[in-house]
């Protein structure tokens, strides 16, 4: 294989380069809602039958998967992924790309992650007769929305028929410089689950407090209690975070309500200690409730496991990535409290999820994912595409 193949795939990912830009574009001025990928879909398998390679639609309803053989024989079966949907962002961008789906936008980055993926597939399919084994693609709808795309694909069998021995995903970053990627090895992204609660007490005047059961007062109670779980209950090794972010007590400045509902987020990275938690959040509210004359109803909706990178494919991953971008582009991550659907792979399979740098100070490209503005230095999909083809064979060789 050697430096030839790695040479190749830089030529290739150089060539590609203003068609993956092409393909972003268009992608980005065609955004899609999570479930409603069906432009984007049909767009991407255009595409793959223009490439030559032959793929299965259908699955999780809008998701394809995409079969690449090398031509050297081999069991060895990896899997790539990219996420197909969009955000209900208005744009503030003002580029000829810009969205034609007014409210929707590519604010998450999801269009360089296709666009990135088919790059890679057309460099794979191009160099086939340098590598063996078997390359899966991925198209993954519904990331940004419970219970998430890859759970639903899983459940159709993308990992079987060939079975995956691994599988590589990649996300935007634009903190990080167009140029470098980022990884951590071992617990990544946490969990997240949403908490909801319904405060029940007895309205009434707010001059006559006494002939009410407050829920305002009760709800004050219940959010003070519950931080408890992180700072007294949860041990100082598992981060953790609680964090209510709306609360609704649809009184007057004179009218006590009658109910009082809170909607939180809770995010951990142990799954014994997730549950743990659970009851815990239940057992608070609802003792605190019922201590100050009113209840409380607790609904907890699981959504995503911690996202776990595994070790040997992450160490494999940095050589990779060392060689093919040289050592200083690669940078270590810290934990994110963040969440991604991917994983539910990681859960499954030995996963490596990792960061692709597309922030670039100097031009001011900065603005944050799941913002108006955000956006990359399209430099980056070059990157993205070499790299993930060269981590695929290298690791279907190994």
């Amino acid at each position: 294989m050697g430096m030839d193949l790695k040479e190749k795939i830089k030529q290739l990912a150089s060539e590609y380069f203003a068609e993956v830009q092409e393909i972003r574009h268009y992608l980005h001025q065609h955004p899609e809602l999570s479930m409603q990928e069906h432009q984007t879909a049909k767009f991407i398998m255009d595409k793959l039958d223009s490439f030559g390679i032959s793929y299965q639609p259908g699955i999780a309803k809008t998701g394809i998967v995409a079969i690449i053989h090398g031509m050297h024989g081999g069991e060895q079966v990896i899997a790539l992924r990219a996420d197909m949907d969009a955000l209900p962002i208005k744009e503030a961008n003002d580029v000829p790309y810009k969205s034609l789906n007014t409210g929707v936008m590519h604010a998450c980055g999801h269009d360089v992650h296709m666009a990135s993926l088919l790059g890679t597939a057309k460099i794979l399919q191009n160099t086939r007769e340098h590598w063996g084994g078997t390359v899966k693609l991925i198209f993954q709808p519904s990331e940004e929305s419970y219970p998430g795309g890859a759970s639903l694909m899983i459940g159709e069998g993308v990992l079987e028929n060939p079975s995956a021995a691994a599988i590589f995903g990649q996300h935007v970053a634009p903190q990080i410089e167009a140029g470098k990627v980022g990884i951590r090895s071992g617990m990544y992204m946490a969990s997240t689950d949403e908490v909801y609660l319904t405060v029940k007490g007895k309205g009434g005047h707010a001059a006559t407090p006494h002939l009410t059961i407050d829920p305002v007062l009760i709800a004050s109670h219940i959010v003070v209690a519950l931080q408890q779980i992180v700072s007294r209950n949860n041990t100082p090794w598992i981060p953790t975070v609680l964090s209510f972010g709306r609360i609704i007590g649809d009184g007057r400045m004179n009218v006590i309500p009658d109910t009082v509902t809170l909607d939180g987020t809770f995010r951990s990275f142990d799954e014994n200690w997730r549950v743990e938690a659970h009851k815990k959040i239940r057992e608070i509210a609802m003792g605190v409730a019922v201590s100050m004359g009113g209840n409380c109803e607790v609904e907890i909706k699981e959504g995503y496991p911690f996202l776990k990178n595994d070790e040997h494919l992450s160490n494999h991953f940095r050589e990779h990535a060392s060689d093919y971008l040289g050592k200083e582009n690669i940078i270590e991550l810290d934990l994110a409290m963040t969440a991604e659907d991917f994983a539910f792979y990681s859960q499954k399979i030995p996963a490596c999820f990792y960061r692709l740098g597309t922030g670039n100070k100097a031009k001011g490209i900065t603005s944050n994912v799941h913002t108006p503005t955000f956006n990359i230095d399209e430099k980056a999909l070059e990157t993205a595409m070499g790299l993930m083809a060269w981590v695929a064979v290298r690791e279907l060789s190994n």
